[in-house]
C-alpha cells in the first residue's frame, strides 16, 4: 500500500509547481525556496552549529503551539541546532516571527523518497518532533531507516480522522508503529492513537494552554480598541471558513445587533481575504480593512481583519469572540486563545479538531456552544448587553486556562530522557 501511495506522489508531482504559482498569487511565500520542496538547497547556505533537532509544525497553530517546545530545546542544547519545518507559508511566516533568527527554517518536503532523502541527507537530524497529526508514511519509514527517533507530541486524533487511517491499516499501523514515543493531549486522543498502532501513548495536555499573551500582542490590542472605538460593542469572529461569513451577515442582517455594535471579521486563510472584502462590497456592507491602518469611523459598523499573526491583539479588543470553522462541519479552530485573554467565546456545533479542550471549556463556563448561526446572533446580543455575564464568563475562562496549564512541563519530563537515551548530551 505504501509503494501504491508512493507511485500517487510521484503522478501528482508534475502539477505541483503549477499548484504553488497559482497558490502564490495571494500568499507570495509559496513561491518561496520552491527547491526544499523537492529536498534541494543550496550549496552556499551558512554551517549549522552542532547536532540538528528538528521539529516540524505544518502550519500558523502548530507553530505557535511549538513555541514552548522550542524554547525547551533551545535552553537544553544551547550548542545545536533546531530546525522548524513547515507545509504552509502562514506557518513559516509565523515561525519567522516567533522565532527570527534563533531558528532555521525549511519547507518539509513532498513525501516521495527522493525528496524525503534528499531533506534527510542535507540536514542530518538527531532526532524529529512532529506536532499534533501531521503524518507523513515515507518521511517517518526514511527516518526510522537512518536511524532517527520520530516522536510525535501534542498529539491529536479526532474521531473523524482515527476513521479515515483506519481505511488504510497496513499504512498507518506500520507508520504508527515506527515512532519512537507518542505524547497526546488527552487521554481520547491517546486511545484513538493507539488502537491504530502507536506505541504506548502518554497524556501531556495541550502545549496552547502553555502559549503567554505577548506584551507587545496586549498592546495591540489596546491600541486596536482605540481605533475601533472604546465606547463600543465590539465582537470577533475569528478564524472564519468558507461559507461561514455569509452566514453571519445574513443572520445580522435579518435579526440585528446592539447599535453600534462593530463586527470584526477575520477570515483563516489570507488567500481569502479578498474574497471577503468581496463578499461586503456585494452586499454593499461598508467596512474598513485592518491594511487601511487608520481609525474606524463611527458609521462603519464591519472591520475586516485582513492581516496574518495579530489574532491575539484582535481576541483583546473584543468584548465576545466567536471561534469559526465550527458553523459548518469543518473542524472548528483554536478557542484556547480567546479564553486565555478572558474572553467570553461562543462556538458552533462542529469543534471535533478541538473536541477535549472544547468539551471542558464547556463544562467550566469558559465558553458556550450555539447550535447554528440564529442562535449564535441571539447569544451575542444578549452577551453584547449583559456586562456582567461577559465579566462572569471572563472569569471562568482565567481560571479554566489557569487550571489547565503546564503540559510543557509534562512534555519535557517525558521527553528528556529519551532524548539522552537517543545520545544527545547537555552541556
Amino acid at each position: 500500500m505504501r509503494a501504491l501511495y508512493t507511485l500517487l506522489w510521484h503522478l501528482a508531482l508534475p502539477f505541483v509547481p503549477l499548484r504553488l504559482w497559482w497558490r502564490g498569487r495571494r500568499e507570495p511565500g509559496y513561491r518561496e525556496r520552491i527547491g526544499e520542496r523537492f529536498g534541494r538547497y543550496p550549496r552556499n547556505e551558512p554551517a549549522r552549529q552542532g547536532p540538528v533537532l528538528w521539529v516540524h509544525a505544518v502550519s500558523l497553530g502548530e507553530t505557535r503551539a511549538a513555541v514552548p517546545l522550542v524554547d525547551r530545546l533551545r535552553r537544553a542544547y544551547p550548542d545545536a541546532t533546531v530546525l522548524v519545518t513547515h507545509m504552509t507559508a502562514t506557518g513559516r511566516a509565523a515561525g519567522r516571527a516567533l522565532f527570527g533568527e534563533r531558528v532555521a527554517q525549511a519547507w518539509l518536503p513532498y513525501d516521495v523518497p527522493f525528496a524525503v532523502r534528499g531533506f534527510l541527507a542535507h540536514w542530518n537530524p538527531r532526532i524529529a518532533l512532529v506536532m499534533e497529526t501531521e503524518l507523513w508514511p515515507n518521511a517517518i519509514a526514511l527516518a526510522r531507516e537512518r536511524g532517527i527517533p520520530v516522536f510525535l507530541v501534542n498529539a491529536r486524533m479526532s474521531e473523524r480522522s482515527a476513521a479515515g487511517y483506519a481505511r488504510i491499516p497496513s499504512v498507518t499501523h506500520a507508520m504508527l508503529a515506527s515512532l519512537a514515543g507518542v505524547a497526546a493531549q488527552s487521554g481520547a486522543d491517546a486511545a484513538r492513537l493507539e488502537a491504530l498502532g502507536a506505541p504506548a501513548p502518554v497524556v501531556t495536555g495541550n502545549l496552547k494552554f502553555d502559549i503567554d499573551v505577548a506584551d507587545d500582542a496586549a498592546a495591540l490590542g489596546r491600541e486596536f480598541r482605540v481605533r475601533f472605538g472604546e465606547a463600543r460593542a465590539v465582537w470577533l469572529a475569528a478564524s472564519t471558513r468558507e461559507g461561514e461569513e455569509t452566514l453571519i451577515l445574513d443572520a445580522i442582517a435579518a435579526r440585528g445587533l446592539p447599535p453600534a455594535t462593530l463586527t470584526i471579521i477575520v477570515p483563516r486563510h489570507p488567500q481569502r481575504f479578498a474574497e471577503v472584502a468581496n463578499l461586503l462590497r456585494e452586499r454593499g456592507v461598508p467596512f474598513v480593512r485592518r491594511s487601511d491602518n487608520a481609525p474606524v469611523p463611527a458609521d462603519i459598523d464591519v472591520v475586516l481583519g485582513d492581516s496574518m499573526g495579530e489574532m491575539t491583539g484582535y481576541c483583546a479588543a473584543a468584548d465576545v469572540v466567536f471561534v469559526g470553522g465550527s458553523l459548518l462541519p469543518l473542524g472548528g479552530q483554536n478557542l484556547i486563545e480567546p479564553i486565555a485573554l478572558g474572553r467570553p467565546t461562543i462556538v458552533g456545533p462542529h469543534m471535533f479538531n478541538f473536541a477535549d479542550a472544547t468539551r471542558k471549556a464547556l463544562a467550566a463556563d469558559a465558553a458556550l456552544e450555539v447550535p447554528d448561526v440564529g442562535a449564535l446572533i441571539e447569544t451575542l446580543r444578549d452577551l453584547l448587553e449583559d456586562p456582567a455575564r461577559r465579566a462572569e464568563m471572563g472569569k471562568a475562562a482565567l481560571e479554566f486556562h489557569a487550571a489547565h496549564r503546564g503540559a510543557a512541563d509534562r512534555l519535557w519530563q517525558w521527553l528528556a530522557p529519551k532524548l539522552a537515551a537517543s545520545g544527545l548530551q547537555r552541556p
